[in-house]
């Protein structure tokens, strides 16, 4: 790319592109190496292509469009995807997390990994759109779990809608919980905390204005550029866990936030496991 121009010659643009489509998930070092420039203009060339939709910008490199297009559609594929990162999130996630507290839980898979690591509280008041949480959590750890209502999305297994239960006579219960755990589609820092659904956007930032703390779950491949629609800015949460520390933008507008990072190491979830948990 000429640095005069700061344009993307067409011939590479095509072959980049080409070429993320057919790998799905690349790397800067092994796209400078298979197209013999710098990083640093493979990263310019990744910010174009991403700013023209052509490619999903991530921490460290990109993924294709349309792979992110079939992990949005289908919770199964989301599943298998950073198994042992979330894993290890969902496990340092649970720790913040006390007996006889009240949670809101969002649809998503590693918010899922955490409600697999809550196995030792009792007595949890759980109110969520996540449709998998019956077959994944304990009943000895429940003492009520509710659900919203809305539109079932039948391949994210959750509901989209408001924020609210009734009691009966149609009056909308006011609701407050200890602690919301939110997965989200990305974490930047000019876009704060981001998704590709406009629907899920507005319930997951409910859930948040309803809870005493927050904790932002997300593995370092969220680490990207905004995605359509804001669930809220950075200091809306008091915690972001993940699996590796955030880059340095990043990591400095998240201080400036106030928010706490909380990385899971290697060890977190093995650690866990052996203590019964």
């Amino acid at each position: 790319m000429s640095s005069a121009s700061g344009r993307l010659p067409a011939g590479r643009k095509a072959e980049l592109v080409a070429y993320v489509s057919q790998a799905e998930q690349v790397t800067v070092s092994e796209l400078a190496e298979r197209f013999d420039v710098s990083p640093d203009t493979v990263r310019r060339d990744l910010q174009q292509l991403h700013q023209e939709g052509l490619v999903v910008r991530t921490h460290g490199g990109a993924v294709s469009v349309d792979a992110v297009a079939g992990v949005e559609k289908k919770l199964d594929v989301r599943l298998q995807m950073h198994t042992d990162e979330k894993d290890r999130i969902g496990a340092l996630a649970a720790t913040l997390v006390s007996s006889n507290s009240v949670l809101m839980i969002n649809a998503g898979t590693t918010t899922l990994a955490a409600v697999r690591h809550l196995g030792e509280l009792r007595d949890l008041t759980i109110a969520t759109n996540n449709l998998r949480i019956p077959s994944e959590i304990s009943p000895k750890i429940v003492r009520d779990l509710y659900f919203f209502g809305g539109t079932v999305r039948l391949t994210g297994q959750a509901t989209v809608g408001p924020v609210s239960l009734q009691l009966q006579g149609g009056r909308d219960l006011q609701l407050r919980c200890d602690l919301a755990l939110i997965s989200v589609g990305a974490v930047s820092a000019p876009g704060g905390y981001t998704t590709s659904n406009l629907s899920e956007a507005v319930m997951m930032g409910e859930m948040m204005e309803r809870s005493g703390r927050v904790a932002i779950l997300a593995d370092s491949s969220k680490f990207t550029e905004p995605l359509f629609a804001q669930i809220a800015e950075l200091d809306r949460a008091d915690y972001l866990v993940t699996d590796a520390e955030p880059p340095a933008e990043l990591a400095e507008a998240l201080e400036r936030a106030g928010v706490e990072v909380l990385v899971a190491g290697e060890e977190t979830a093995s650690e866990r496991r052996l203590i019964g948990l």
